[in-house]
C-alpha cells in the first residue's frame, strides 16, 4: 500500500474517531454520569460520617480532616458540571481520535493480509478486534470502578497491572493473528481461525489466573447495584465507540480505496503483453 494512501486512511481514521467519539460521549452523559454522580454521593456522605469523629480527636487524627477538606477545595476549581460536559467530551473525543488514527494503521497492514474481505469488511473486523483486545479482555480481569472508591495508595499498582493487561491483550491478540495465517496452508481458513482463537482464550485464561486481583479497587460497603451500573455503562460507551468507528471507517475507507482500486485495475488492462 503506497504512502500516500495510508496517510489518506489515517486522516479518516481520524475522522472516523471523531464522530464515534461524539456518539461515545452522547452514552457517556446519558448512562454514564448518573453511577458516577451516585458514586461521589457515596464517597461524600462517607466522609461526611467520618468528619465528627476527626473534630473530636486529638490534632494528629484532625491533620486527616484538614487533607480532606484541601482537597474538596481543589476539587472545586473546576465545578463538577464542567467535568460532566466539556471535560467529559474533550476526553472522550481526544480518546475517540487517537484510536481512530491507530486502528486505521492496524487495517491498513490488515488488508488484504487477514483474509480476502473488503474494506468494509476488514473495517468492521478491525473494530471488533481492536474492542476486543483493547478493552474487553482487560474490562474481564479489572474491571472499570466508579471515581473515589478504590483505596488511593495502591491506585498505581492497579493502573499498572490494567495497562499491563491491555499490552499483553493486544501481543496475543497479534499472535493468534500470526498462527492463524500461518496454520490456514494446513487445516482450512475455518479451522485455523477456531484453532487460533482457542488459543488466544487458554492463553489469556492463564494469564488472568497469574496476575493478581485488584483486591482494594472498590471499598467494603460501597453499593454493589451502583458498581454493576457504572460498569455496564463503561462498557456501553466502549461497545458504541468501536461499533460506531467500524462503521463509519468502513464507508471511508471504502470510498477511499474503490477509485484507486479500479484506476490499477484499468493501468493493469491497458498494460501491453509482454512477449
Amino acid at each position: 500500500m503506497h504512502a500516500s494512501t495510508v496517510r489518506s486512511l489515517l486522516v479518516r481514521g481520524m475522522l472516523a474517531g471523531l464522530i464515534a467519539g461524539l456518539f461515545a460521549f452522547a452514552v457517556a452523559y446519558a448512562v454514564g454520569e448518573p453511577p458516577v454522580n451516585g458514586a461521589i454521593a457515596v464517597e461524600e456522605a462517607k466522609a461526611a460520617g467520618e468528619a465528627p469523629a476527626g473534630h473530636g480527636s486529638h490534632a494528629g487524627h484532625g491533620g486527616g480532616t484538614v487533607a480532606v477538606e484541601a482537597a474538596g477545595e481543589e476539587e472545586e476549581g473546576i465545578s463538577r458540571s464542567a467535568q460532566s460536559t466539556f471535560g467529559l467530551a474533550t476526553g472522550v473525543l481526544v480518546y475517540g481520535v487517537a484510536l481512530g488514527g491507530i486502528a486505521s494503521l492496524a487495517f491498513s497492514f490488515a488488508l488484504g493480509r487477514v483474509g480476502r474481505f473488503s474494506p468494509r469488511a476488514t473495517a468492521a473486523l478491525t473494530a471488533a478486534a481492536a474492542f476486543t483486545t483493547v478493552y474487553l479482555v482487560p474490562f474481564l480481569k479489572y474491571p472499570a470502578t466508579p471515581p473515589a472508591v478504590g483505596n488511593p495508595d495502591t491506585i498505581g499498582k492497579r493502573t499498572t497491572l490494567f495497562f499491563l493487561m491491555i499490552l499483553l491483550s493486544v501481543l496475543l491478540g497479534v499472535a493468534a493473528l500470526i498462527a492463524g495465517r500461518r496454520l490456514a496452508p494446513r487445516l482450512g481458513n475455518w479451522n485455523a481461525t477456531l484453532a487460533a482463537g482457542a488459543g488466544f482464550v487458554v492463553v489469556t485464561a492463564v494469564a488472568f489466573a497469574v496476575l493478581p486481583d485488584n483486591e482494594d479497587a472498590v471499598a467494603a460497603g460501597f453499593p454493589a447495584g451502583l458498581l454493576w451500573e457504572f460498569r455496564l455503562a463503561s462498557l456501553a460507551v466502549q461497545a458504541v465507540l468501536w461499533a460506531v468507528f467500524g462503521i463509519a471507517f468502513g464507508v471511508l475507507a471504502q470510498k477511499t480505496l474503490a477509485p484507486r482500486a479500479a484506476s490499477d485495475q484499468e493501468v493493469r488492462r491497458g498494460a501491453p503483453a509482454v512477449g
